[in-house]
């Protein structure tokens, strides 16, 4: 598993386009260029809460590990959502679902002994 690391902030002003909120989001290297994109962050350990919205690359999986203000959070499910405007699917929100990583392995530990009880 992959940890990435925090190099990536969010940039410019929030505009409001069409009843909605746009952040900007950038490296902070301005030789490159990489897609960046907002996620809206919940960790889904009952009861659900809001870690906000995070400016993090667009190719992220399942099972990897981001840190979010010093702790570290494994991704538990990526979430891409489109609306349909004027004909045309156009993306909506991004969510990512993120457990601890110490409850991740904890719920790995107790799948393996279901499976083999």
């Amino acid at each position: 598993m992959a940890t990435l690391a925090s190099n990536i902030v969010c940039f410019g002003k929030i505009e409001r386009r069409r009843r909605r909120m746009e952040i900007d989001c950038r490296k902070k290297e301005k030789g490159r260029d990489q897609s960046i994109s907002p996620y809206k962050v919940i960790e889904i350990t009952p009861p659900p809460k809001s870690l906000g919205v995070r400016c993090l690359p667009h190719n992220l999986q399942c099972g990897e590990n981001v840190m979010i203000e010093g702790q570290t959070y494994t991704i538990s499910a990526v979430t891409h959502r489109y609306q349909l405007r004027k004909g045309k699917y156009e993306p909506s929100e991004r969510r990512l679902d993120v457990l601890s990583a110490a409850r991740y392995v904890l719920n790995l530990y107790f799948d393996n002994l279901l499976q083999n009880s």
